[in-house]
């Protein structure tokens, strides 16, 4: 491309050449117009630069923190950051308490900020343009519950912003827990001169920091307003919660990227599930807002409606990722609309000014528990279209056969204490060892989905991960909780070889899907993934563990890392097709970006992070690839 063209492209696509937001756009729709990179030319991607955020730090990480798994380095920390790319800056957070803006041609580091006794966000940072009053910002929660505000030219903070550039974001929410968690693990969300922010909290016990979603003014740091995510006495939803089991009641956070629709003011919430996780007879009733997707007037911060994906959760299922911004065709009719993806593998497809399912959903029974003193709720939702794009249910004749000796692991797992009890979707645990489809770790995760506007395709990498335990009476009297998961196989126990990390089911153990946002129809679905040692033995395409996004462009490409084999991927996003793949240093558990830099090139990069939950490898780089 010469530089007349490279100038001409720039100035015709304006912003759309950078990466302004987490998702690309405020809706989180993470598709990009670029298509210098097609299925045409795509496999001859190679690395352009690779950005270390602390090489030393990263090798003395992994060296003092091997995994007891199979010997295996589990670095921490670790980044699962998507950067921004804006006016020919990189901005991003690291894993070594940094965050720094960046050549995005290069990866050459123009500034580096240092994050006191704290990690930065590990998904990433948001980015306020500035006006005739302030400079254009970079603004970010921590590990230890602070907002900061940074000059985006020098990063330096901004001194009118709360106390020297800092928020305790702790305060009127933790007053009466100053040493529980609260801490910020996403990306804030900006509108017009707001800023708006979620939380993570405690998932036991019961009582504890408040989950709710605040704006503050941009300029000075001073609340504008707060949403309760447990609505209080007199507020709609309170009459969800039996009693007073409302009263200081954790969790119900949104710790997953908002989104927004810029145009009509809406902010939407994905909202995690009440705390405790997996007992809830001390918060009987639906327990509203947990696990419910809530679209807020952004600037007042009053509620429009509310969608709940779980009822009176106990399955840890968490809403876990944004709430993506869409249109659906139907009758000749746009209708704006909102992709979620849940932990349960159901994919909802909502009108964005009701809520209500736009291809309809029913409300199902389910099974019921037998702790005692618990009522789960009789029936969840289930949405008509699409079909659940992961598994929910399990039977003995399913066990893996893709070697001898895991097929013989996995049956006496599965016979562990007389059988594991599995009923279907949303099997309770019991005070029997059961089963669970899909487990806390999904189904979606906070990855969540693309969506492009033109093919009308949305996309989705999803897993098939059981998880397995029973109820256990607390040794205490009026311990809270009174039954906590536990049982012989411990709290966290996955269906799965834990020296392998191989799933007991039958594969695939991890898909990718594309639904068509008109119809509801799943278009195409792949397994998604390798294990490289089956692979060895002839074992092909068993897909595997999943944590990440992805990214679609004009250049029909679909982008996505995500998986435990460590690679990074290009498919043509209208069959499935795989058209290119390299293999990085870590997983890359983030979503990708693209962009055109000041040369004229599309970069695609990936923050190559590694270390989450079941990948117990991890680097410090972050890797950006162009074309040759």
């Amino acid at each position: 491309m010469s530089l007349f063209l490279a100038a001409a492209s720039l100035s015709t696509l304006s912003g759309q050449t950078d990466w302004p937001v987490y998702g690309h756009d405020p809706g989180g729709m993470k598709y990009s117009p670029l298509d210098q990179i097609n299925t045409n030319n795509v496999s001859g991607l190679v690395r352009a630069w690779t950005y270390h955020s602390n090489a030393d730090a990263a090798q003395s990480a992994s060296a003092a923190s091997t995994s007891a798994r199979g010997g295996r380095a589990r670095p921490r920390p670790v980044s699962e950051a998507t950067p921004l790319v804006i006016d020919n800056v990189m901005y991003l957070p690291t894993a070594y308490n940094t965050v720094v803006a960046l050549e995005p041609e290069t990866g050459k580091e123009i500034w580096k900020y240092k994050v006191i006794k704290a990690q930065p966000a590990m998904r990433g940072v948001s980015y306020w343009p500035g006006d005739k009053l302030s400079p254009a910002e970079i603004l970010f929660g921590t590990s230890d519950g602070r907002l900061i505000c940074l000059n985006a030219k020098t990063g330096k903070p901004v001194p009118g912003f709360g106390i020297q550039g800092e928020l305790n974001l702790k305060t009127g929410v933790a007053d009466k827990y100053p040493d529980a968690l609260y801490s910020v693990s996403s990306t804030p969300i900006i509108h017009r001169d707001l800023v708006m922010v979620g939380a993570q909290v405690q998932e036991v016990p019961s009582q504890g920091p408040a989950g709710d979603v605040r704006a503050w003014d941009v300029h000075t740091g001073k609340l504008a307003w707060t949403f309760h995510t447990v609505p209080r006495a007199g507020e709609p939803g309170n009459e969800t919660w039996a009693g007073d089991s409302w009263k200081e009641r954790s969790g119900t956070n949104a710790w997953a990227p908002m989104t927004l629709d810029s145009e009509r003011g809406l902010l939407f919430l994905p909202l995690g599930q009440p705390s405790y996780d997996n007992y809830g007879a001390d918060r009987k009733g639906l327990n509203l807002y947990g696990d419910c997707v809530v679209a807020l007037d952004a600037s007042t911060g009053k509620l429009r409606w509310y969608y709940q994906f779980v009822h009176h959760d106990i399955w840890d299922y968490d809403t876990p990722a944004p709430p993506v911004l869409i249109d659906v065709v139907r009758d000749g009719k746009t209708i704006p609309a909102i992709a979620q993806i849940t932990k349960m593998g159901l994919l909802f497809i909502l009108d964005r000014l009701t809520g209500k399912p736009i291809f309809g959903a029913e409300e199902r029974p389910v099974p019921k528990t037998d702790v005692p003193g618990e009522e789960s709720w009789p029936t969840q939702p289930f949405p008509l279209k699409p079909k659940p794009l992961a598994r929910n249910s399990f039977k003995k004749d399913e066990i893996a056969t893709v070697t001898a000796e895991h097929q013989e692991f996995c049956t006496q797992l599965f016979n562990t204490d007389g059988g594991m009890y599995n009923a279907g979707p949303y099997t309770p645990f019991q005070t029997k060892v059961t089963l669970l489809f899909p487990g806390k770790a999904g189904g979606g995760n906070w990855g969540g989905v693309s969506f492009d506007p033109k093919l009308g395709y949305i996309f989705v990498n999803t897993q098939d991960l059981g998880e397995a335990g029973a109820m256990v009476k607390a040794e205490e009297e009026g311990a809270s909780p009174a039954y906590h998961k536990g049982g012989t196989l411990g709290p966290f126990s996955r269906f799965w070889d834990p020296k392998k990390e191989w799933p007991c089911q039958q594969p695939p153990w991890g898909r990718l899907s594309a639904i068509n946002a008109n119809t509801g129809d799943v278009v195409w679905q792949i397994p998604f993934g390798i294990v490289d040692e089956l692979e060895a033995k002839g074992v092909r395409n068993t897909g595997s563990p999943n944590a990440g996004g992805s990214v679609v462009t004009a250049g029909h490409l679909l982008f996505i890392a995500a998986t435990t084999d460590h690679r990074f991927r290009a498919f043509d996003s209208r069959t499935g097709k795989q058209l290119w793949e390299t293999k990085l240093e870590a997983g890359g558990h983030a979503t990708p970006i693209t962009y055109l830099g000041r040369n004229g090139k599309q970069y695609v990069l990936i923050t190559a992070g590694g270390g989450f939950s079941f990948d117990h490898v991890g680097s410090d780089s972050v890797a950006a690839f162009a074309l040759p």
